[in-house]
C-alpha cells in the first residue's frame, strides 16, 4: 500500500469512519480506492450522491459554487457544471444500478485536458447493523507514460477523501 489515510469525525453524536488508499501508481496509471460509513441510510444517500451540488466541495469546481452542478443520472448522462454562459462536462455516466452503483468515466480537473481516462465507481451498500450506509469510491486512471499519473495520484487522492467525507457527511450542505 502506497499511502493509506484514517479519519474519525463525529456526526451529531455518531462517528464514521473514512478510509483512503493509493493502490498503485505509475507515470501512466493510479489506482484509489476510498471508503467510508455514514448514518444516512441507502436510500437517503442515494439521492444524495445524485445530487453533487449539496456534498461536492465549491474549491473543486470551476466556477467555485457547488450550485451550479447537476448529474444526469441514466447512462450517456453528464455531471455538468453551467454557468453564466460557461459549461464543463466533468463526467459521462457510464453506468446505472439504481440505488447501489453509479459509474462514470470522470477525468476531473486537470486530468481531462491531459487526454487521461478515469473510471470512478461509487457503491454504495447498507451496514449489516442497518445503522446506514457504507460507501465505496473505486478509481482508475490511465494515461500516456508523459501523463504523470504518480505525481498526480496524491492530490486526486486527496479531492476524492474530501468528497467522500462530504457525502457521507449528513451536517454537510452547499
Amino acid at each position: 500500500m502506497l499511502r493509506q489515510a484514517i479519519v474519525t469525525v463525529s456526526l451529531a453524536g455518531l462517528a464514521a469512519t473514512a478510509s483512503g488508499e493509493i493502490v498503485s501508481a505509475t507515470p501512466d496509471h493510479y489506482t484509489l480506492r476510498h471508503e467510508a460509513t455514514s448514518p444516512i441510510a441507502p436510500d437517503k444517500l442515494w439521492e444524495r450522491l445524485l445530487m453533487p451540488d449539496s456534498w461536492w466541495h465549491p474549491d473543486h469546481t470551476y466556477s467555485g459554487n457547488a450550485h451550479h452542478l447537476w448529474l444526469n443520472p441514466q447512462a450517456g448522462g453528464v455531471w455538468l457544471e453551467s454557468w453564466e454562459g460557461n459549461s464543463v462536462e466533468h463526467g459521462r455516466v457510464l453506468a446505472v444500478m439504481d440505488g447501489r452503483m453509479l459509474r462514470l468515466d470522470a477525468p476531473f480537473g486537470p486530468l481531462q485536458g491531459m487526454g487521461v481516462q478515469v473510471i470512478w465507481t461509487i457503491t454504495l451498500e447498507p451496514l449489516e447493523d442497518g445503522a446506514g450506509t457504507r460507501v465505496i469510491f473505486d478509481e482508475v486512471a490511465n494515461g500516456s507514460l508523459a501523463s504523470g499519473l504518480d505525481q498526480l495520484a496524491p492530490a486526486v487522492d486527496g479531492v476524492k477523501r474530501e468528497a467522500i467525507e462530504r457525502l457521507t457527511d449528513p451536517s454537510v450542505k452547499n
